[in-house]
């Protein structure tokens, strides 16, 4: 049996046509409505999709983000799709369309994924942090998705990470996405930021040995090894696995490892340093494809009600 697959980001509306293997038949992408859009525009985008294929798929099943009921897909929020915000996705796409749909959170569906056969496949308690424009993620303890009374379990973006800063973006973890880099650069070099992605970045470390760049990644790197060894201590997580575009980058894993043993070989705690709870960090296996992996496995094995 096929599936319909969405993968719902700011930036495009990923689809795929997938069997219950997680095999990809068939994928491709249309651009996302802008945050101004309304429902209507939405569904405009993604009529077509849908009656290309209804008659040869069993269901749709949906990532997305927000903060949302996996049961039935009423989202409290909904990220850059915040015209979605207060409304139950899936029993609205249900009703239009007649046949099963399923949602799930974006970063929850790439931890579902790596859970079910990728890089965290046989831990019981792990997480996943994906790096994208902000930071988000999923955590499964005792081999169960942890969602939480308000489905804001692995929402990492609202993580306060300076004490000092609560009144301002800058003091949450959400300033560490990939578009750090280029903003730290450009704080030194005068350089606009939209021309510094993490390409960019990565190409002058490695043929530039630029001090630059080589600082600014550091300094990412340096902020995500503490918000690690903070999970790892709170929820003595055996593994993290590290996803988003910017882990595909060998490099980054390089300069996160060393930002680790830095961290943990400066820890005051003396003797007991060597016995706190250290989670092995590994790159996500399925990267730009766990979000629609993980929608499918929710739709597959999941408890929701639009069927």
């Amino acid at each position: 049996m096929n599936y319909l697959v969405f993968d719902w980001g700011g930036t495009f509306l990923k689809y795929a046509i997938m069997n219950e293997e997680t095999d990809i038949l068939e994928k491709s992408k249309v651009p996302a409505p802008s945050v101004e859009a309304s429902v209507e525009e939405m569904l405009e985008r993604i009529d077509p999709i849908v009656e290309q294929y209804r008659d040869s798929v069993q269901g749709i099943a949906i990532s997305m983000p927000g903060m949302l009921n996996d049961r039935n897909g009423y989202c409290r929020t909904a990220g850059s799709l915040r015209f979605f915000t207060g409304i139950t996705v899936g029993t609205l796409l249900h009703e239009r369309y007649h046949l099963p749909v399923s949602v799930q959170n974006d970063g929850k569906s790439a931890v579902l994924a790596e859970h079910w056969k990728g890089a965290l496949q046989g831990c019981k308690d792990c997480a996943v942090i994906v790096i994208g424009t902000g930071i988000g993620g999923g955590i499964i303890l005792n081999d169960r998705l942890l969602v939480g009374k308000d489905f804001s379990a692995g929402e990492y973006s609202f993580l306060n990470t300076n004490d000092s800063i609560t009144d301002s973006w800058d003091g949450y973890w959400c300033r560490n996405g990939h578009t750090a880099l280029g903003e730290y650069v450009a704080s030194k070099t005068g350089e606009s930021p939209d021309t510094l992605n993490g390409i960019e970045i990565f190409r002058r470390i490695r043929e530039d040995d630029d001090p630059i760049a080589k600082e600014a990644l550091r300094h990412l790197t340096d902020a995500y090894a503490v918000q690690i060894y903070n999970l790892a201590i709170l929820l003595d997580l055996e593994r993290i696995a590290i996803g988003g575009g910017i882990s595909e980058d060998p490099l980054l894993m390089e300069y996160l490892y060393d930002s680790i043993r830095k961290m943990r070989s400066n820890l005051p705690f003396e003797v007991y340093s060597e016995l706190l709870p250290e989670a092995e960090v590994v790159v996500c296996r399925y990267h730009n494809d766990a979000n629609l992996i993980g929608a499918l496995y929710h739709h597959l094995y999941g408890e929701w009600e639009n069927r």
